[in-house]
């Protein structure tokens, strides 16, 4: 099998991710079996990436920042007109129903969560290249919700309280606080949150300490009732 993929042309890859460290290690990881045309940390270089370059196949992190603050849908939305023939794969830490919607809805063809193995994630860029969507199995309730049209935060994808509705005191939390947030609420400790996201312990303190006095809650106990019971974790 291997043999007769050699003879056709390879996949070319982009890679959106704002951390340097976890791209280049993707990155590392994907070009023995790929061609990567380009890699960016933001929305602003990102789509101007795409469009110079027009992948194959985009692999996409759902946070990232610039733009109008709508990370990896918004580059998706901007990407298309110019680079129409491009798939996208959302590859990213969180597998929240509403970052999963968010992206299924513009486009992307597949969601993986980066606990993926690197052997998968190869497999699953070729899958949505060749026009499969590829999705990391927990997630595929939600997958199945989004597509049948269930608004996120209503009760098909357990969004963050009322139904249709922004919650306001999710939304004074940036991108990276509710990363750590639902990491927190599931349990992790500050070591396997720094581990997961790429960052230092201390920087895992300063989030959790600035999500606790934003949500006005005392503890990581209480944290964890706050997002179960907003269903966000």
């Amino acid at each position: 099998m291997e043999e007769r993929r050699q003879d056709a042309a390879p996949i070319r890859v982009a890679v959106v991710d704002d951390h340097e460290m976890f791209r280049a290690g993707v990155i590392a990881t994907l070009q023995p079996y790929f061609t990567i045309v380009g890699q960016a940390p933001d929305v602003e270089g990102s789509v101007a990436m795409i469009a110079a370059t027009k992948p194959d196949v985009v692999l996409l992190d759902v946070h990232v920042p610039g733009g109008e603050g709508g990370g990896g849908a918004e580059i998706l939305a901007k990407s298309l007109a110019y680079s129409p023939h491009s798939a996208f794969l959302a590859l990213s830490v969180s597998d929240s129903p509403q970052d999963v919607g968010s992206v299924i809805r513009a486009g992307a063809r597949g969601y993986v969560t980066k606990t993926i193995t690197g052997e998968d994630l190869i497999n699953s860029i070729r899958q949505v290249h060749e026009g499969y969507a590829v999705f990391s199995p927990k997630l595929a309730g939600f997958v199945l919700s989004a597509f049948q049209g269930v608004p996120v935060g209503g009760d098909g994808l357990g969004g963050a309280g009322a139904a249709g509705g922004h919650d306001e005191e999710l939304d004074r939390l940036s991108a990276r606080e509710q990363e750590v947030m639902r990491l927190i609420a599931r349990g992790y400790t500050y070591k396997e949150v720094a581990a997961e996201l790429f960052i230092s312990i201390k920087t895992v303190e300063t989030h959790v300490s600035s999500v606790l006095r934003k949500l006005q809650l005392s503890n990581r106990t209480e944290l964890t009732r706050w997002a179960a019971d907003r269903r966000i974790v």
